[in-house]
């Protein structure tokens, strides 16, 4: 790689959350509870949207989309965290740690974009009924779709660009339990100044611009709406409560850390785990839970493959063979 004639740093020491071995054990069962439940609940999410005819709406093609991201971004650093609990010396390599860099770039990046998809899905929905089925077309969310994995992309290399080239020369501490880029930036033997401002227009201004963009048009929903039935308003706000709950729990974090991604590394360090750990939860418990017509294509597809009698059956089978 470029790094090799310019750097003598081979791996990183990641910090961790604490050295506190019981901090440790209590940190290891909570977040491993909460990776699995995010993990098989985003599958679950996937599993019943593709199997029952009724959830093939644009909405959920989105939605479905928006768990895969969210698998994605459950892994990409959950895992090792977790054994890491375990080792004593916790390092990464170079590439490891370029690696997760560009994976958690591509996986936010194309996040925001398709949370920005599924604002403007709900904006025709609910202000353009009459045409709603012209315009969210499955070519449409498709090429959503498209466009938010390649905006992640893009937005993930053009960080790498330029901190893959960077002169590490020690120290090698990273005080996080991942290789995020403001700590990583933080460790070239440069003056980083202008690194800063890149990042800050790069990530802060892609952060900004679709938090306000989604904003704005719940906003205009909001606006569009106030005339109707109150039925028709209750719906509105029941839907727009739900997006706009996953939309700044997942942005304020991200436009917290990187509007000002140079000052406190402790809250830095708690905001990291709720956007790379909690995060991927909230769309099984916040989108999914609040949905009349998954949780009933869900038990659907529960009665369907799990009826009382096959599983005493199997019970039975196993306990006895």
């Amino acid at each position: 790689m470029a790094h090799s004639n310019e750097s003598t740093v081979s791996e990183f020491v990641l910090l961790g959350l604490s050295n506190s071995w019981g901090l440790q054990l209590v940190l290891f069962t909570i977040f491993s509870v909460i990776y699995v439940t995010s993990v098989l609940g985003n599958i679950m999410i996937i599993v019943i949207i593709f199997s029952d005819s009724h959830l093939n709406s644009p909405m959920y093609f989105l939605l479905s989309n928006l768990s895969f991201i969210d698998i994605c971004q459950s892994n990409f650093a959950t895992p090792k965290m977790l054994v890491d609990f375990f080792v004593e010396h916790k390092t990464i390599s170079f590439e490891g740690c370029m690696a997760q860099i560009f994976l958690l770039h591509s996986f936010v990046g194309s996040e925001m974009m398709l949370l920005v998809a599924m604002g403007y899905d709900r904006f025709v929905a609910i202000c353009k009924p009459l045409h709603y089925n012209l315009i969210m077309n499955r070519r449409v969310c498709i090429i959503f779709v498209s466009i938010s994995w390649a905006v992640g992309i893009l937005h993930s290399v053009s960080h790498l660009a330029f901190t893959v080239n960077l002169p590490f020369c020690g120290p090698n501490e990273v005080d996080s339990f991942f290789c995020d880029l403001p700590l990583v930036i933080k460790l070239a033997c440069m003056d980083t100044y202008r690194m800063e401002i890149l990042t800050l227009a790069n990530s802060g201004m892609i952060s900004l611009s679709c938090f306000l963009a989604l904003i704005i048009s719940y906003t205009v929903i909001l606006i569009t709406v106030r005339n109707r039935s109150s039925a028709s308003m209750a719906k509105a706000r029941s839907t727009l409560t739900a997006h706009i709950t996953v939309v700044v729990l997942f942005f304020g974090p991200c436009i917290f850390i990187y509007a000002w991604p140079f000052n406190g590394y402790s809250v830095d360090k708690v905001l990291a785990v709720f956007y790379t750990i909690f995060t991927p939860i909230l769309n099984p418990l916040i989108y999914t839970l609040r949905n009349k017509e998954v949780k009933a294509a869900m038990s659907k597809l529960r009665g369907r493959y799990l009826k009382p009698g096959q599983v005493f059956a199997f019970i039975r089978n196993v306990l006895f063979l």
